[in-house]
């Protein structure tokens, strides 16, 4: 058994936010991660070209800023040397290949009962810990839609989280059911590889600029959101004309009103949009049902595909809303799963720190 104050879980960027965040206050903890590394998703699940799509400084976690030299949007590799960095300036030491099987509250001793599994020794570890905080991510957990009869599909189904590049796809006929970023951008980068490229659009969404979106997220911290969304929306008309000829309709709340109250982003266009307008990649509604290698769309129109994509997001996000997810009862914390980014991620750490250090010092005074 070892006693905590604080056990974080999980050592992605949300988790070394926290740890941080924690160590400027001298608060003592412990961080344990399932895998054999720090930010796991960053170094083995995204895929190559990807960069942040926010710009830099919105992109930072708490207490460390990037290099001067780096780049307006930081791509995937900058990106984890920065998370090394910050690992290394905290000096974090997560408990790496430990997973967490069970966290019980008892209501007596007043403290969390947590039984993990340590892969590398094959041993169960039990920690009992003041305070609880899951930074776990919401991308942790690949979530494939179901679409019926997905299983008899002939060709292959793969998560977002397991493409890494457009090369061994051409040729082919692929399409990527999901129209958030990576569902855009993987089609890009599918369609520029020589692949047969169609994606399903089911939901109305924003298309944007990355310079747009920095230039509303800077507006947005002096004028009233409204107003933002309206300056973009005009300015996206503008860049990409009327898109609903295309199969892209656009949601009637603006895209910063839309983020803040749902925590639905934007699609930042990485010239999927030119592609589209070209006829390269094909846009598709709904999948009503799946016949072998054959997809049936709610038009009624059948098309033959190789491959399938699914790009949504993995489940247990927190159930109260923005910008109260974050405290549970009993010390129980969530840490980055408020689907607002790396800004969210940050603030959530300090917040979770600036509560810890405010509840221990009741509890000393």
């Amino acid at each position: 058994m070892e006693n905590v104050v604080v056990l974080v879980v999980g050592a992605g960027p949300a988790g070394l936010a926290t740890a941080a965040c924690l160590s400027q206050f001298s608060i003592p903890y412990v961080i344990v991660e399932r895998e054999s590394c720090s930010a796991s998703l960053w170094r083995n699940r995204a895929y190559d070209r990807l960069k942040l799509h926010l710009a830099k400084e919105f992109c930072e976690l708490p207490h460390m800023s990037y290099p001067l030299d780096a780049p307006t949007y930081i791509p995937k590799m900058l990106f984890v040397k920065y998370l090394d960095d910050y690992v290394e300036r905290f000096n974090i030491q997560p408990k790496y290949l430990t997973s967490v099987e069970s966290s019980t509250f008892d209501d007596d001793e007043k403290c969390w009962s947590i039984v993990a599994h340590d892969m590398a020794k094959s041993t169960i570890v039990r920690f009992t810990a003041k305070f609880l905080v899951v930074a776990s991510g919401e991308n942790s957990v690949e979530n494939i839609q179901m679409i019926p009869e997905l299983q008899s599909f002939l060709g292959d189904v793969i998560h977002s989280s397991s493409f890494k590049s457009g090369k061994s796809y051409s040729g082919m006929n692929v399409l990527v059911v999901g129209s958030g970023n990576s569902g855009m951008e993987i089609a890009y980068y599918l369609a520029a590889h020589g692949a047969n490229t169609s994606v399903v659009i089911r939901s109305p969404i924003h298309v944007m600029t990355k310079e747009l979106i920095r230039l509303g997220m800077t507006l947005a911290r002096r004028l009233p959101l409204n107003l933002v969304d309206n300056l973009l929306v005009m300015a996206a008309n503008l860049i990409f004309g009327d898109l609903s000829r295309y199969g892209i309709r656009r949601p009637k709340m603006g895209p910063m009103t839309l983020k803040s109250k749902t925590g639905r982003s934007a699609v930042i266009d990485v010239g999927t949009v030119g592609l589209i307008k070209k006829g390269i990649i094909k846009v598709q509604g709904s999948i009503s049902k799946i016949t072998g290698d054959i997809v049936e769309f709610q038009c009624s129109k059948k098309i033959s595909f190789d491959n399938g994509e699914s790009m949504l997001n993995g489940n247990g996000l927190p159930i109260k809303e923005y910008s109260n997810h974050w405290k549970g009862e009993n010390g129980l914390y969530c840490a980055g799963l408020g689907r607002r980014g790396l800004a969210g991620i940050a603030a959530d750490a300090k917040n979770i720190a600036n509560d810890i250090k405010s509840v221990i010092g009741a509890m000393s005074s």
